[in-house]
């Protein structure tokens, strides 16, 4: 009987190290996902299109669209790439469009807006089909 105590307290400790061992994935799994799902808040907040216009239609309709939301547009430029870069301001955001001419009648549009550290992707978004909205409207 004393020779089955040794086996039973082996048994369990194995059992016990087993399970805990199972713990640890989760966690780091757990862990790992939280970790990335902040990460890709931060960095995918950006929003971009693609749009069959010349360059300064689409800059014309993204002013348009920011003004009918009531964001203030601060500034544009255009960059050494040869980017417009219109900056703008909403509450407590700062907003960057900028316009990449990909041929003469095609622009892509790229929308980034910072709420602190954070990356606003549902403003982004918004002024992007309003955009969208204008250009339609001809």
């Amino acid at each position: 009987m004393q020779c089955l105590y040794p086996l039973r307290r082996a048994v369990a400790l194995v059992l016990l190290a087993t399970g805990l061992t199972g713990c640890d994935p989760i966690s780091l799994t757990a862990a790992s996902i939280g970790g990335s799902m902040a990460i890709s808040h931060t960095l995918g907040g950006i929003v971009y299109k693609t749009f069959t216009a010349p360059m300064k239609t689409v800059e014309h309709g993204s002013v348009v669209a920011m003004q009918d939301m009531g964001v203030k547009v601060l500034s544009r430029s255009t960059n050494t790439d040869g980017e417009r870069v219109i900056n703008a301001t909403a509450r407590d955001r700062e907003i960057e469009v900028r316009l990449e001419p990909l041929t003469p009648r095609t622009t892509r549009m790229r929308v980034v807006a910072n709420n602190g550290l954070l990356k606003d992707s549902a403003t982004a978004q918004e002024i992007m089909l309003q955009t969208e909205r204008v250009l339609s409207r001809g």
